[in-house]
């Protein structure tokens, strides 16, 4: 990550990486083909990092940490390969998604197999308390999944649905990974509800910016402008934009939803109505404010690297492109 230095945990990041090929070693290559694709494929490991910094800040002396990192990976990773699919999306992190190169069928089967490993790898460790947090977060995660599926061109959809959409889709893994380090260091009192809040918090904000950067953003940055209008997805921008602008302005939107298939006309269309509505900034505010509820969780620990690195952790969030 970009300004931020994870040196004092590059060795565990490493045998992180180890797990990957540990646990994708199987008879059938295809699995680990397809996987290793995504795996690898530029992503920043935010969630393994706030696993293993949440660890080290609880002070864990143990080696579970490893693995239940790669853990929060796989689980990540499976959700992007279902997710394509869904979606039917061509690009992902500026490279052809793993569904365009090897089918929905593959991309589906290789997901269900991440969560299956996900579970066995969790079984192995014998902890209830870590399993159960896993569990919850996959739970909520399918159920976030679905809702967005409902709401799938849905024009009365408010802000109040879209942020429960993307807690229960996005943010609940980030508050995950960052518990999992109390729960495992035996602090689920008030330093596990702060990690957690910390992690809810930066996932809400990463998917702030996420859905602000799909109105600005490019082909350079992994994907199109205005993918989400085209996937029929009201994120907070357009809502933002819709419950302001004038009924003549929300037959517009709400016609160019309906279609199955944009031109670049409607895009820009919709993305001036957002901008007059000042709805990117908005989004972008929104995301600012919850990055500082996440520093404020922080607040219960002593001063130290590693509260520094989950500060700046969460300023990246804010600055990065993808």
């Amino acid at each position: 990550m970009q300004n931020i230095s994870f040196d004092y945990i590059e060795d565990e990041l490493k045998m992180v990486e180890s797990q990957f090929e540990t646990h994708l070693a199987t008879e059938t290559p295809l699995i680990q083909r397809v996987a290793k694709y995504v795996i690898s494929s530029g992503g920043k490991r935010i969630r393994p990092i706030l696993l293993l910094v949440s660890s080290k800040i609880c002070g864990y002396k143990g080696d579970d940490h490893i693995p239940l990192a790669a853990v929060i990976e796989f689980i990540h990773t499976a959700t992007l390969l279902h997710d394509d699919v869904v979606d039917n999306a061509p690009l992902r992190r500026g490279k052809s998604s793993a569904n365009t190169v090897f089918g929905n069928e593959a991309s589906v089967l290789v997901g269900d197999y991440l969560f299956a490993k996900s579970f066995k790898v969790l079984s192995s460790l014998d902890n209830m308390d870590v399993i159960k947090a896993y569990s919850i977060a996959v739970t909520l995660m399918a159920e976030g999944e679905v809702k967005e599926l409902v709401k799938t061109a849905d024009i009365k959809t408010t802000e109040d649905d879209y942020l429960d959409i993307i807690i229960k889709k996005t943010a609940v893994l980030f508050a995950c990974a960052s518990q999992i380090g109390a729960i495992i260091s035996l602090k689920t009192g008030e330093y596990g509800q702060n990690l957690y809040d910390y992690g809810l918090n930066i996932g809400i904000a990463f998917q702030l910016m996420d859905d602000a950067l799909d109105y600005t953003s490019n082909e350079e940055f992994g994907k199109f402008i205005g993918n989400d209008l085209k996937e029929g997805k009201l994120t907070l921008p357009l809502i933002h934009t819709m419950e302001r602008c004038l009924n003549s302005e929300k037959d517009i939107v709400s016609g160019i939803i309906y279609k199955k298939k944009l031109t670049n006309a409607d895009l820009q269309a919709v993305l001036k109505l957002v901008k007059s509505y000042d709805s990117i900034d908005y989004t972008i505010s929104k995301a600012k404010a919850a990055v500082l509820k996440a520093k404020e969780n922080l607040n219960v620990f002593p001063d130290s690297e590693h509260k520094r690195n989950l500060t700046d952790i969460a300023n990246y969030i804010i600055e990065r492109k993808l």
